[in-house]
């Protein structure tokens, strides 16, 4: 399951990874970001143990939202290594994100 990441543990989860990081910013009023979270779903089962998956809702997360210039969600950040390193806006199929979540494990 997804990880909800928050403003206060941002740095911990996301910036502080061994691991790569794929993080959906969303809301629950934005229609494809509902599209778009049963995938995240999927791929935060399918690559359990090699990538961390989290959300950060938007409405309630402003800070990072901001520090990351959020203006359009979804928003799929990729992070490695405390970095971006790949980012998706808006809803596409799930073998896009699963391919760029690939080209960060080899």
């Amino acid at each position: 399951m997804a990880l909800e990441i928050t403003d206060s543990n941002f740095d911990e989860v996301v910036l502080k990874s061994d691991k790569p990081v794929l993080v959906d910013f969303w809301a629950e009023w934005c229609g494809p970001c509902r599209m778009v979270g049963p995938v995240v779903e999927e791929l935060a089962k399918e690559y359990d143990g090699k990538v961390v998956v989290g959300k950060v809702n938007v409405d309630h997360n402003s800070d990072v939202s901001t520090k990351y210039g959020i203006r359009n969600i979804p928003a799929l950040l990729f992070f490695k290594n405390g970095e971006i390193v790949d980012k998706q806006i808006g809803a596409v199929p799930k073998s896009v994100l699963a391919s760029k979540l690939e080209a960060q494990l080899v």
